[in-house]
């Protein structure tokens, strides 16, 4: 169960932090959503991102302070080569495209490559279908993107930045999922230290940029609706 930890409280105490990042084409809403859940803000006049930037928020997990650290990146092609290294580190990744533009659904498979090739394999990944406001102007059925979600094995959820609709769920479903993992680690390290064998996880904080944590395929093969 995960609940807010607020927006900026600077002075809380942090057990984990946890890089995820925000990918797809240009003038999805990848930058309304992280400012939505960031900082509960919309901005009718917001301006395309220009190479990357960041914001946090942290959040209570199951008792435990996370800090979640998300990067939003431009989607334009003369961006394309900053992406690549602001993939490192990242143990979770928002796939947004825009229920209203088809293409950008079109180009998903495209991105999901680009991560699969720069990112841990096992990172944890969420399909976003964003705008869900516009719904008279769907040109992306559910069903299309359901299906290719359970087809890769992503995570899946249909938002709206401007209603704050499923935001907070989205974010809440990757760092869930994360946490879980790396609990699932823990308890794998703490066995080995008391049957004298090297712990596979050294210490219960996890600090990003740093190497992905692994996360079991078994665990990865999952959809929400």
């Amino acid at each position: 169960m995960a609940s807010s930890g607020g927006y900026g409280d600077a002075s809380q105490k942090v057990d984990y932090v946890f890089k995820v990042v925000l990918i797809g084409d240009s003038a999805v809403g990848k930058s309304q959503i992280l400012s939505r859940f960031a900082r509960n803000e919309f901005s009718l006049d917001s301006k395309a991102t220009i190479g990357v930037e960041f914001q946090t928020r942290t959040m209570v997990i199951q008792h435990k302070s996370v800090k979640a650290q998300i990067w939003d990146t431009a989607g334009q092609e003369r961006y394309r080569a900053v992406t690549s290294a602001y993939y490192r580190g990242a143990v979770g990744a928002m796939l947004v495209y825009d229920i209203t533009k088809r293409q950008t659904f079109d180009h998903i498979p495209r991105w999901l490559d680009e991560l699969r090739a720069h990112a841990d394999k096992n990172i944890v990944i969420i399909l976003i279908g964003n705008k869900t406001d516009l719904e008279d102007q769907r040109a992306v059925p559910t069903e299309d993107a359901k299906e290719f979600a359970e087809k890769e094995g992503l995570f899946f959820l249909e938002t709206s930045a401007l209603e704050a609709t499923n935001v907070e769920e989205a974010f809440v479903t990757v760092l869930t999922e994360i946490f879980n993992i790396v609990n699932k680690k823990n308890l794998v390290a703490g066995d080995d230290q008391a049957n004298g064998n090297p712990a596979s996880l050294s210490g219960k904080k996890i600090v990003i940029p740093g190497p992905a944590q692994v996360i079991p395929e078994k665990n990865r093969m999952c959809c929400r609706s």
